[in-house]
């Protein structure tokens, strides 16, 4: 496995342009990453205090209920109930005050901005082959790159003590969550751009050594799921949510997961609502290059229907296209999900992107090695009513871990493809060279930040007392699943 730019205050394309930055050699470079740690000593990222100025994280998530479909909040605030690791999935916003409460390294690169264990998965690339990377970017935005790595770490705390695992266990796996991290930067630090460029983490290949990494048991089981993912396309989909009504077909209803247009509106309403969304298809279908857009240009919109997806996304805008192709039997079902601010940007400075649908898109086609072949960006209405959205495929074979099924040892592997995969993602935008040298050669790095999620998952724990209490007091209601 096997990313980056020669600048030290690097920027991903279509936020600041860098004019004016200039280029340094590599012990420059080196030097400016020893200066960074002056500036903020690795033992302080273990600082998981934000101050007594701290926001109510409650109220944070009220504000951003504000924002959203009203009818589904309260499903996002019974999700986020379930536990504290479902808590902290939706606590974005909460962990970024947090985060920015401290003092900032000054080494930025395209950020995830939620780059928790959850957000990690496979997925098939143009090529097809089944990678896996990062695969949420909400919240991407260019920032100092510790705040990715603190988020990644103590999900890994808090997810281990959702399963029971011991003080020991867990410290285990944030060290290594870390660790790998910081081994992977120090050697992306001495390759050439393009061997950053081209790693990724290639599920056959990883396959063929997962003797080294998991027990029997654990490859069993992954096997058993990248199997399960290689099945989740289109074809898969269509199976699954359609069906007939007068030789026509329909995305079935699944109140309140998956709601038909037809379901939403009068007949004349949605035959409306079916041309604008064609409007916004030839609008996204521009954001693709030529040869993409030729292939989506294959496609025919006849059905829609709004999705429930995620934890911090419930409330957001979300909908599945079925498309069908000019053949009979091909099946498109693509997914149209809102894009809004992210909750980077109060602290890390707004987006230059010119719409958050084609920040989200930008940000995740630098950071991933290899994108969605659909993967781009469209606006619905105009002025302050419209709403931006990326679009990408629905399943296109997809998979994710499932944590309640997982042992210490196959997390303690599956942190570290993480922190691999995370700090492959910060080479390609960020000074891996500059990062390199801060992060050092000693395990002092690792030992901070598993200091750091310890007492941040107390302090998430507590986060989420407060959201049971708000909830047991009538503050907020949190609606039923059924």
């Amino acid at each position: 496995m096997d990313t980056g730019t020669t600048t030290l205050h690097p920027t991903a394309p279509g936020e600041a342009t860098g004019a004016g930055t200039t280029e340094l050699d590599a012990g420059q470079r080196a030097a400016a990453g020893k200066a960074a740690r002056r500036r903020l000593p690795l033992a302080a990222l273990a600082d998981h205090d934000p101050g007594p100025d701290r926001p109510d994280p409650v109220a944070l998530l009220e504000q951003q209920a504000a924002t959203r479909v009203p009818e589904l909040v309260p499903l996002r605030y019974r999700r986020m109930l379930a536990s504290p690791f479902a808590f902290y999935r939706g606590a974005a916003l909460g962990m970024a005050h947090d985060l920015a409460a401290g003092p900032s390294s000054g080494l930025r690169v395209q950020l995830c901005g939620d780059a928790h264990l959850s957000n990690f998965g496979v997925f098939g690339s143009a090529e097809r082959r089944l990678v896996f990377d990062l695969n949420d970017f909400d919240e991407t935005l260019p920032g100092p790159f510790e705040w990715d790595v603190k988020r990644m770490v103590a999900s890994f705390e808090i997810a281990g003590r959702d399963r029971g695992f011991s003080a020991a266990e867990r410290s285990e796996i944030a060290l290594l969550a870390a660790s790998s991290y910081r081994l992977a930067i120090r050697d992306f630090a001495g390759r050439p751009a393009l061997d950053v460029w081209y790693a990724r983490a290639d599920m056959d290949e990883l396959m063929s050594e997962a003797g080294r990494w998991l027990a029997p048991r654990g490859q069993r089981r992954t096997a058993t799921a990248l199997a399960k993912a290689r099945r989740r396309d289109s074809l898969h989909a269509f199976d699954r949510l359609v069906t007939t009504v007068g030789g026509t077909p329909r995305i079935v209803s699944d109140p309140p997961w998956v709601v038909p247009i037809e379901d939403m509106y009068s007949d004349h309403d949605a035959s409306a609502g079916y041309d604008r969304l064609r409007a916004v298809l030839r609008s996204y279908r521009r954001s693709l290059e030529p040869d993409r857009r030729h292939l989506a240009e294959h496609y025919t919109l006849v059905g829609v229907a709004h999705k429930v997806v995620g934890v911090g996304s419930v409330g957001t805008r979300a909908w599945i296209l079925l498309l069908l192709g000019k053949d009979a039997g091909e099946p498109l079902f693509l997914q149209a999900k809102q894009a809004q601010a992210s909750v980077l940007e109060p602290f890390a400075g707004r987006s230059r992107a010119g719409q958050h649908g084609r920040r989200v898109v930008l940000g995740q086609r630098l950071m991933q090695a290899s994108s969605d072949i659909f993967l781009g960006w469209t606006r619905s209405g105009d002025g302050s009513d419209g709403i931006d959205y990326y679009v990408r495929q629905l399943r296109d074979w997809k998979g994710s871990i499932d944590i309640e099924q997982m042992m210490p040892g196959g997390m303690a592997a599956y942190a570290r493809l993480c922190g691999w995969t995370l700090a492959r993602a910060h080479a390609r935008s960020g000074d891996r060279v500059a990062l390199a040298a801060y992060l050092g050669g000693k395990d002092t790095f690792e030992r901070a930040l598993g200091e750091f999620a310890l007492g941040y998952a107390d302090r998430n724990e507590r986060d989420h007392g407060l959201l049971v209490q708000a909830v047991q007091e009538g503050r907020v209601v949190a609606a039923d699943e059924a």
